[in-house]
C-alpha cells in the first residue's frame, strides 16, 4: 500500500499543534504545503543554503519613496497576512510557521558609487534560487527589458543584489530595499520575500496591498489585532485545501504516471559543474511577435521543447534531462492569502531533433492531469521506476500572464519593472517567457557552468526551436 508523505506530514504537524500552548514556547503553529516544506527541509539540513527568495525591482523618480510611510505600509500587509507574521521552521524534524510579530525590514542600502556594478552582480548570483520557480522573474507590464540584456549598470543595482545576498535564514520574510547612486534620477525598490512565504499570485497581493497601505490617509496604522484571527483562519484553510488536493493526488495512479514518465532520468555526473546556486549568472534576451488564435495553446509546448533543445546544447551528453516549470495554484474558493501554493512539475527531455508539437501537447496535458502530485511524491515515482535522480533540475522554465499582476503605486507614481542580470538561479539555466503584445523570452545561465558564448549558441538554438514550433511568424 502506497503511503502518503502528506499524510504523514499531517500526522507529525497536529502532533505538534495539539501541544502548542502547554509547553514553554505557547506560540500558534500553522501547516505548510507540500513546496513550503521543501524550501525549509533544504535549509535545514544545510546550514550553508541560502534562503529561496522572490526578489520584485522597481525604478521609482528620486524622492518618490518615502521609507518610514513605507516601513508603516509593510506592516499593515505583514499584521493581515500570517506568512508574513512569524517565523518559517523546523520543528522536531516537521516544517511549520510559528506566528509572532510581523516579519518584515525595510531600509535603505548604502551605495558605494566607485564600486564595481558588475562585481556585486556577480556575487548576488549566490542568493537563493526563488525568482525562477515561481515565475517572478518575468516582466510585467511597464517592464524595463532593456536592462536584462547584461549586468547591472550602475552601483545603485549592485548595492540592491549584495544586500539580497546577505538575507538571514531565519528572516525576515519580507524586505524592501532602497538604493540610488548620487547622481542617479531614479531610485531602485527591491521588493524581495522569502519564497516560502509566496507565489506568483502572491506577489500581485503585495504589489497592491502596499500601494494600498502606502496611500492610505492614516498612515497605513491598523488597531492593534485588528483582523488578525480571522486572516490566520483564512490561512488555515488555505493550506488544508492545499494538503488534502495533494494528498487525493499521490495516489496509485499518480505514482504510476510519473514512474512511467520519468524513470529513465538521472542526475548530472558529479563533475559537470559546481553544486550549490549559481556564484555569477548571465542572461540573453529577445523578443518575438505574440502568437495569436489557436496557435497560443501550443506555445508552452514549443516552450517546453525550446528549453530542452538549449538544455541540450550546452549538457552535450546524451541522458534525458529534467526541465521543471511552476504550475497550479490555490485551491477553488480560496481566500487571497500570501503562501506557496504552487507545484513544480518535471518534464523529461531526451535528447534528439524537435518532437512534433502535437505529440508535445499530448504528453503535456496528461501530465497535467497529475500536476497536484507534490514534487517528493514524484521523485520517489521515478526512483521506483529505477531512476538514478535526486530531483535535482537541469533547467527551468517560467511563464507569467502580464496582465495577473497590479503594479505597484507609491505617492501616486507607478514603479517601473526592471530585471538585473546576477538573479538567482535554481538550476544551471532558467528560461522566463512572458507572453502578452509580443513573446518575451529571456535565458539566465550559471557562468560557473558555461560560458557566455555556449550559453549564447544554446540560446539562439531555443529561439529556431520555438520558430520551428510556432512559425515563421514568430
Amino acid at each position: 500500500m502506497h503511503s502518503s508523505i502528506t499524510a504523514a506530514y499531517l500526522t507529525r504537524y497536529r502532533s505538534l499543534a495539539s501541544a502548542a500552548g502547554t509547553g514553554p514556547d505557547p506560540a500558534p503553529l500553522l501547516p505548510l504545503t507540500g513546496a513550503q516544506r521543501r524550501f525549509l527541509i533544504t535549509r535545514h539540513r544545510d546550514r550553508l543554503a541560502r534562503t529561496d527568495i522572490v526578489p520584485l525591482f522597481f525604478a521609482f523618480p528620486r524622492g518618490t519613496v518615502d521609507l518610514p510611510r513605507l516601513r508603516r505600509a509593510a506592516l499593515r500587509l505583514a499584521r493581515r497576512h500570517p506568512a508574513l507574521r512569524g517565523e518559517f521552521t523546523v520543528l522536531r524534524g516537521t516544517p511549520v510557521l510559528r506566528l509572532g510579530e510581523p516579519s518584515v525590514e525595510v531600509a535603505r542600502v548604502q551605495v558605494d558609487p566607485s564600486g564595481p556594478a558588475a562585481a556585486g552582480a556577480a556575487a548576488a548570483g549566490a542568493a537563493a534560487a526563488g525568482a525562477a520557480a515561481t515565475g517572478a522573474s518575468a516582466p510585467g507590464p511597464a517592464a524595463d527589458a532593456g536592462t536584462a540584456a547584461g549586468l547591472p549598470d550602475g552601483p545603485a543595482r549592485a548595492a540592491l543584489l549584495r544586500a539580497l545576498l546577505d538575507w538571514p535564514t531565519d528572516g525576515p520574510a519580507l524586505r524592501l530595499l532602497l538604493a540610488a547612486g548620487p547622481q542617479d534620477e531614479e531610485e531602485l525598490l527591491a521588493v524581495a520575500l522569502d519564497h516560502a512565504a509566496c507565489d506568483e499570485q502572491s506577489l500581485g497581493l503585495v504589489t497592491e496591498g502596499l500601494g494600498a497601505a502606502y496611500a492610505d490617509p492614516d498612515g497605513g496604522e491598523d488597531a492593534p489585532g485588528a483582523g488578525q484571527a480571522e486572516a490566520v483562519e483564512e490561512y488555515r484553510a488555505a493550506v488544508e485545501g492545499q494538503l488534502a488536493t495533494e494528498a487525493r493526488a499521490a495516489g496509485e495512479a499518480a505514482q504510476q504516471h510519473w514512474a512511467a514518465r520519468l524513470g529513465a532520468l538521472a542526475d548530472a555526473p558529479e563533475s559537470s559543474g559546481p553544486a550549490g546556486a549559481a556564484r555569477s549568472t548571465g542572461m540573453a534576451v529577445d523578443r518575438l511577435p505574440a502568437v495569436t488564435g489557436a496557435a497560443r495553446s501550443g506555445v508552452f509546448p514549443a516552450l517546453l521543447d525550446a528549453v530542452a533543445a538549449a538544455a541540450h546544447r550546452l549538457d552535450g551528453g546524451d541522458r534525458v534531462l529534467a526541465l521543471g516549470y511552476p504550475w497550479g495554484g490555490r485551491p477553488a474558493d480560496t481566500a487571497p492569502v500570501l503562501g506557496c501554493f504552487l507545484n513544480t512539475l518535471v518534464h523529461p527531455a531526451p535528447p534528439g531533433p524537435p518532437r512534433p508539437l502535437d505529440a508535445l501537447g499530448a504528453d503535456w496535458w496528461d501530465d497535467l492531469d497529475h500536476a497536484d502530485t507534490p514534487y517528493d511524491e514524484v521523485v520517489r515515482a521515478a526512483r521506483s521506476a529505477g531512476a538514478s535522480w535526486s530531483g535535482a533540475l537541469d533547467g527551468l522554465l517560467t511563464f507569467e500572464d502580464l496582465h495577473r499582476r497590479p503594479p505597484l503605486v507609491l505617492g501616486g507614481a507607478a514603479g517601473r519593472e526592471v530585471h538585473l542580470a546576477g538573479r538567482p538561479l535554481a538550476a544551471p539555466i532558467a528560461v522566463s517567457a512572458s507572453h502578452g503584445e509580443d513573446l518575451l523570452v529571456r535565458l539566465a545561465w550559471d557562468r560557473e557552468r558555461y560560458s557566455d558564448a555556449a550559453a549564447e549558441a544554446a540560446f539562439a538554438t531555443l529561439l529556431a526551436t520555438l520558430r520551428h514550433h510556432l512559425g515563421t511568424g514568430a
